[in-house]
């Protein structure tokens, strides 16, 4: 699914978010930086122990926070550590929302165009698709809605079939 806010694209996929070549591809993180399972062990089995050196180097973050590191081996230029969970890998929607936001203002401050989420906090954190996705698309939908953005692209690459519709019926609800 696509949807057209200003001069960006907001798409909806199913796949494999480490295939992405986008300016910058999103972890999904804890506030260590750690990349053990989940979207971060992906990560870091396809695009090198080098991605999550640099990003521990940076941390730890308050949950909510964002840092950005290469993309060693993948298709990406970069990645973005969103930490939704803390260290005791809970989340919530407020998490979710403002790691989302955080993610969103370190690509416009780097002048990125094109980036890709997963469905943060879904895996190791439990939170539930559906939640996630209101989350996540209303702080995409805020950010597009306030005005300049260099992103034109801000895909959601979602493996799970379940995430992928949950994110399909809230984006064609927000839009």
């Amino acid at each position: 699914m696509k949807a057209r806010i200003g001069k960006t694209d907001v798409v909806i996929e199913r796949g494999d978010l480490t295939d992405w070549e986008v300016d910058a591809i999103v972890n999904a993180a804890n506030s260590h930086l750690w990349m053990g399972a989940g979207v971060a062990g992906a990560i870091k089995r396809k695009g090198g122990v080098i991605i999550e050196e640099e990003a521990v180097r940076q941390g730890p973050i308050e949950a909510g926070e964002a840092v950005i590191t290469t993309a060693g081996n993948l298709p990406a230029t970069h990645v973005i550590h969103a930490a939704a969970m803390g260290q005791d890998l809970k989340t919530d929607a407020p998490k979710i929302a403002q790691a989302t936001r955080s993610s969103l203002a370190l690509a416009d401050k780097r002048k990125l165009t094109s980036i890709a989420f997963p469905a943060l906090g879904t895996g190791v954190g439990g939170f539930p698709a559906a939640a996630a996705a209101e989350a996540m698309l209303g702080a995409v939908v805020a950010h597009l809605k306030a005005g300049t953005t260099s992103l034109r692209k801000i895909a959601f690459v979602l493996y799970q079939e379940d995430a992928w519709k949950a994110f399909t019926d809230t984006l064609k609800r927000l839009v």
